[in-house]
């Protein structure tokens, strides 16, 4: 069985770490998000996988040039337009040449789902789609699916209002499809799995859907985009891991606490580092405080300054000696300075 990976959105939520790079390449514990999502498919079997691309396909080309990423087998499908999710999703199985069942995952969802557990589900319903499910506190930001006894899905509500949301249960973003669902998806214009697709499934009874009680995050948010990686920071999937990377240069007298120190960075004397993430070259200076934040690759916190509330520098941008960023970003070779700030 093949997967189809859909890795071709712009990332907007996470600017400005994706103005440059696609959103599956960003680090999860120092290595690519992409790799933690086909190393979960290799471990139940997916051996080939295609990666449905548009945004900024040469960075996932230049990264895996031999075409393996996680020991799985890549095939690249390159949309000249975006054709949303099932156009995504038809256009990658016809480029591939995929004619039987197989797997869909988003590219920016990590979760332990026991993959074989949907497709057994899949396999004992005869279903023509099956749809993992996940329970939230607030399903109003995504898709909802209520299901009958059988777990036959009944509707298929995209982000409901809280109070009008006939479930908890949410759509996953994990899916085992039969080929046919390829025809049901229109070749000449942009069709969304969710919004079209799925609702007709419904209508014809061929969709199910398995409720899994297992860790799931969408990473597409700053704030989820940390937590994901606090989570395993944490153990909370599985052992804990170390986030200070070998080649970091940590100062004795700073603290860093739950947080991933990547790559080349410098966390300089005195300075406190917790709950955060400093992408590979981040540099924080002699006092300085992180907090709850995002330093982008090659980024700059000066001497005595404050980075904090899930605030995000964009690539090589810098925070002037004493300034504080707050929440919000700093653009891409963006410098905060005191005197451009008018000296306060």
């Amino acid at each position: 069985m093949r997967a189809v990976v859909l890795v071709g959105g712009f990332g907007t939520r996470l600017r400005p770490l994706t103005y440059t790079t696609p959103k599956q390449m960003l680090p999860i514990i120092h290595r690519p998000m992409i790799e933690h999502v086909l190393e979960h498919l290799a471990q139940h079997g997916i051996t080939h996988a295609v990666l449905s691309m548009g945004y900024r396909p040469d960075a996932f080309v230049d990264a895996y040039p031999d075409g393996v990423c996680a020991g799985v087998q890549l095939h690249y499908a390159i949309e000249d337009e975006p054709l949303d999710t099932a156009g995504a999703i038809r256009f990658a199985a016809l480029d591939a040449g995929i004619d039987e069942r197989f797997v869909v995952v988003n590219g920016d969802v990590l979760t332990d789902l026991d993959l074989n557990a949907l497709i057994d589900f899949h396999e004992a319903h005869g279903a023509e789609g099956s749809i993992a499910l996940h329970r939230v506190d607030d399903p109003s930001a995504f898709g909802v699916v209520p299901t009958d006894a059988d777990g036959r899905v009944e509707a298929f509500v995209e982000k409901p209002p809280r109070d009008e949301a006939p479930t908890d249960l949410i759509n996953a973003g994990t899916y085992v499809l039969e080929p046919s669902v390829i025809g049901r998806i229109a070749s000449d214009r942009k069709v969304s799995i969710e919004r079209e697709t799925f609702p007709a499934m419904v209508d014809d009874s061929s969709l199910y859907a398995m409720d899994g009680d297992t860790y799931w995050i969408d990473t597409g948010t700053p704030v989820k985009y940390l937590q994901s990686q606090v989570d395993m920071l944490r153990g909370r999937r599985g052992a804990p891991v170390d986030g200070v990377h070998d080649s970091a240069e940590v100062d004795p007298t700073s603290t860093v606490d739950l947080s991933v120190v990547g790559r080349e960075v410098i966390v300089g004397p005195g300075a406190s580092v917790r709950r955060s993430i400093l992408l590979p070259g981040a540099r924080v200076g002699e006092g300085a405080v992180v907090e709850r934040a995002i330093l982008g690759p090659g980024s700059e916190v000066g001497k005595g300054a404050r980075v904090d509330d899930f605030a995000v520098l964009g690539d090589r941008a810098s925070v002037g000696a004493g300034l504080r960023v707050s929440g919000g970003s700093v653009s891409v070779d963006e410098h905060l300075t005191a005197e451009r700030l008018g000296g306060s």
